[in-house]
């Protein structure tokens, strides 16, 4: 019989054995920088923008030449010259002067405004007339607004986003240190799976947890690696367990956690290196244990597909963005709850809910309906000491980010 942790305090376990555990860095370009997790700090070299530049197409001016002007009393300016995009203004304006900028274009030296092209009017011989006063900096940006050298532009333990990606481009920053992403070894047991690929007979059963642990181990920023179907045979399960924890930096196994006679899970991490936790006092997830061989942490996961998610969204996932030196984004919000749910197991659970027209909708579930998932947006915690929950209570509603 399992002697059962409560949830928190299983999360609050994991995170003091593991959470310092790192993968290291490496570089990587540009193309291949999204998602990945920064593992320095970001500082600007140089100026961005390394020039001042107009951000309308217009006419460069000092403001004091355009002070006070109207339709009725506009300002006549001679026309200086033009700002070509690409090239340099290698000209001062000088007082009563202006000079055609185009939008992204140099504001030549001496000017310290931009007046939109719909407020004037070129009148000919060289003379330009300004219908519309602008204050200093209008329509500008100026050198170094953007950044300046030794500003820090992008954090250490930031997932770069598309975004950044453009900043990182504009500072020149082609070569990015970023964490390495964690290997994980994910291995299914039972002597009832086959691979999603065949076709079951009675008695059989398709391995729904290695594609879904797959991806969910993507979705966290590691590097996944699938080493198949292990037999319910605890020496099989000792050598795959050997390998894996020699070439990567978490292993995952599903199955074979309960204290069943064919469960030789907990006997073979037990043997192998420690075991720290067996049992959590949660539904789904009773059986989940981990523990640690050669220093890596090995998590064993119910082979019931919907504890196995939730497990690994609470346990295994925090560890594998620590790694990366980040926290595992979360979301969360308070909602009412659509309808009564009646939740008397003597353990917290966990329920999988619909977010719909402002609206928790619990999904109805049972053990082993791999379907639950589908359509899911997040799930709720009822603890254990409830009997339930009211229509319209409010309720702490954890979000996927989908």
């Amino acid at each position: 019989m399992l002697t059962v942790t409560p949830l928190n305090e299983a999360i609050r376990l994991a995170l003091q054995n593991f959470s310092a555990l790192r993968t290291g860095q490496e570089f990587v370009n540009l193309t291949s920088a999204l998602n990945r997790v920064l593992a320095e700090d970001i500082s600007a070299t140089e100026f961005v923008p390394v020039f001042n530049r107009s951000t309308v197409d217009g006419y460069a001016v000092k403001s004091a030449d355009v002070f006070g002007c109207s339709d009725a009393i506009p300002a006549i300016l001679n026309l200086a010259g033009e700002s070509k995009m690409g090239a340099h203004a290698d000209f001062i304006l000088q007082p009563g002067q202006c000079a055609f900028v185009p939008t992204g274009g140099e504001v030549p030296e001496g000017a310290d405004a931009v007046v939109m092209v719909e407020h004037t009017e070129t009148l000919g011989s060289g003379e330009v007339a300004i219908y519309k006063p602008v204050a200093p900096g209008v329509n500008m940006i100026m050198r170094g607004e953007d950044t300046k050298p030794g500003d820090v532009v992008l954090t250490a333990g930031r997932r770069i986003s598309a975004a950044d990606t453009g900043t990182l481009a504009a500072l020149g920053v082609t070569n990015i240190p970023v964490a390495r992403r964690p290997r994980v070894a994910i291995i299914s047991t039972g002597d009832e799976l086959i691979t999603p690929a065949q076709k079951p007979t009675p008695g059989q059963i398709r391995d729904v947890n290695s594609p879904l642990l797959l991806n969910a181990v993507l979705e966290a920023g590691g590097d996944p690696h699938e080493l198949g179907i292990i037999r319910d045979d605890e020496e099989a399960i000792t050598r795959a367990l050997q390998k894996a924890t020699n070439e990567y930096n978490v292993v995952i196994i599903s199955g074979g956690t309960s204290v069943g006679e064919k469960d030789a899970m907990p006997r073979v991490i037990g043997n192998l290196g420690c075991m720290l936790l067996h049992g959590i006092a949660v539904k789904p997830g009773k059986p989940t244990l981990f523990g640690e061989v050669n220093g890596i942490p090995v998590f064993g996961l119910a082979g019931n597909p919907v504890a196995a998610y939730f497990l690994f969204y609470l346990l295994v996932r925090p560890i594998l963005f620590n790694m990366q030196g980040t926290e595992a984004p979360g979301h969360q919000v308070s909602l009412p709850i659509a309808r009564s749910y009646a939740s008397n197991h003597g353990r917290e659970e966990i329920v999988p809910v619909m977010v719909r027209g402002g609206f928790v909708q619990p999904i109805a579930s049972k053990s082993g309906l791999i379907t639950t998932l589908a359509g899911t947006d997040g799930f709720i915690r009822i603890p254990r000491e409830l009997e339930g929950l009211r229509e319209g209570e409010r309720v702490q509603v954890t979000l996927f980010s989908r």
